[in-house]
């Protein structure tokens, strides 16, 4: 049955998994400059490589949530830290282009079992009503506050070793995630008649749900906006930033290039993000889910819009980290629980899992994209304004939403 309280060991373990998970996943855009440097590549290559991990990771999402469902999910998580360790050793040895992008595909597989789909599905099963969505919102936060010291870590280890070196290490330390596998239960709580449907019929009853697929294709605008910055952002602000006051309060600190500033700058997103995360899972038991999404999606849009119009220095790139990241992952508590509250429990994994494919393909469209138009363009602005054009999409397409639970197919007697 689920817990009444909020801190349960499945809520304490499930949030320590996603904190690895997402510390090394949220270190890739600062690999950019040094592999594009070692190889002489163009940018768009190993941009490529992180947005074939995305896709792979969203195609993932669903199979894991499928699998924990089926086999258990301990099973899925342990398989997905074996995928994710082997696949960032390897990427290490990788010399070539297409090797690197095809190990990619492993990593992604790795991420989307222990990631989102499968853990917020043993979170969310396992709390009560009351608690479901702030769970959901800690839980998502322990990702963020993964996402503060994952850059930073990565930017000092290129300082000690080669990226190589620095791709075994973390693929090392993924493995660490197996440690707190005895903290999640294996129960999946849910009413009679969810526990009788099929997950067949309840994935026919989804998509023949014009709800369902608007929030499926809301989520392509999160995954774009967020590939894009983890990918490209910390290259963008080396590039692109102002320079930084050799006086000043962020040389004071030990900031004093730009490189640095774009490491701290995911870092700032991610605590920030604690914060936001949190605040969207409480605000989600209270209000509309499917208003606060349009809201986070309006301010996304005005954010990304204001940062590109002005010029960019490193005050602006606090100030834009900080407003985006208590935007960052707001969405993924609401969306999650807005799958919960519509379609029920019993095969939440795997109708998020769904949905999340959508933010993965925007994902690897915001990675690709970002790497191609900079090969073409030399610089970011083009694939900036695309991000605001569909956040501003997806704030509209929210709206029309029918937030209320999906009814279950009448049984027949026999």
């Amino acid at each position: 049955m689920p817990n009444s309280r909020l801190f349960t060991p499945i809520l304490i373990g499930g949030s320590l998994i996603l904190l690895i998970n997402f510390a090394l996943r949220a270190s890739f855009g600062v690999f950019q400059i040094p592999i594009a440097a070692d190889f002489g590549w163009p940018r768009a290559e190993f941009s490529l490589a992180i947005a074939i991990q995305n896709l792979a990771w969203g195609i993932g999402q669903p199979i894991f949530g499928a699998l924990a469902e089926r086999w258990g999910d301990r099973w899925a998580i342990i398989l997905g830290a074996i995928l994710y360790s082997t696949g960032l050793i390897l990427t290490a040895f990788a010399t070539s282009p297409a090797t690197m992008q095809l190990l990619e595909v492993m990593v992604g597989f790795g991420i989307a079992g222990t990631g989102f789909g499968v853990i917020l599905a043993v979170v969310g099963r396992a709390a009560s009503d009351e608690n479901r969505s702030l769970a959901l919102g800690i839980a998502t936060a322990a990702g963020s506050a993964g996402q503060v010291f994952g850059a930073p870590l990565a930017e000092v280890l290129l300082g000690f070793y080669a990226w190589p070196t620095v791709f075994i290490i973390f693929g090392v330390i993924v493995l660490s995630c197996m440690a707190f596998l005895p903290m999640l239960g294996d129960g999946k709580p849910a009413t009679r008649r969810e526990l009788e449907e099929s997950l067949g019929s309840v994935l026919g009853r989804a998509f023949r749900d014009p709800s369902f697929l608007m929030i499926f294709a809301g989520f392509f605008s999160c995954g774009y906006q967020l590939g894009f910055i983890t990918a490209h952002f910390p290259a963008m602000i080396t590039e692109m930033c102002g320079p930084i006051n050799p006086m000043g309060t962020l040389a004071s600190i030990g900031i004093t290039t730009t490189s640095a500033l774009g490491a701290v700058a995911i870092s700032l997103i991610g605590l920030a993000n604690i914060v936001g995360s949190i605040l969207s899972g409480w605000l989600g038991k209270r209000y509309t889910k499917k208003y606060l999404l349009a809201g986070i999606y309006t301010l996304r849009t005005i954010a990304a819009a204001a940062f590109i119009l002005m010029p960019i220095t490193p005050a602006s790139v606090i100030i834009f980290s900080l407003v985006m990241g208590a935007l960052w992952l707001a969405t993924v508590p609401l969306t999650s629980g807005l799958i919960a509250y519509i379609y029920g429990l019993r095969y939440m994994g795997t109708l998020y899992g769904f949905v999340f494919l959508s933010h993965q393909i925007g994902s690897f469209l915001g990675v690709w994209l970002g790497g191609k138009l900079y090969d073409a363009y030399g610089d970011y602005t083009l694939v900036w304004w695309v991000g605001v054009g569909v956040g501003a999409i997806s704030a509209l397409i929210h709206l029309p939403v029918r937030e209320a639970p999906s009814r279950l197919p009448v049984a027949v007697p026999a």
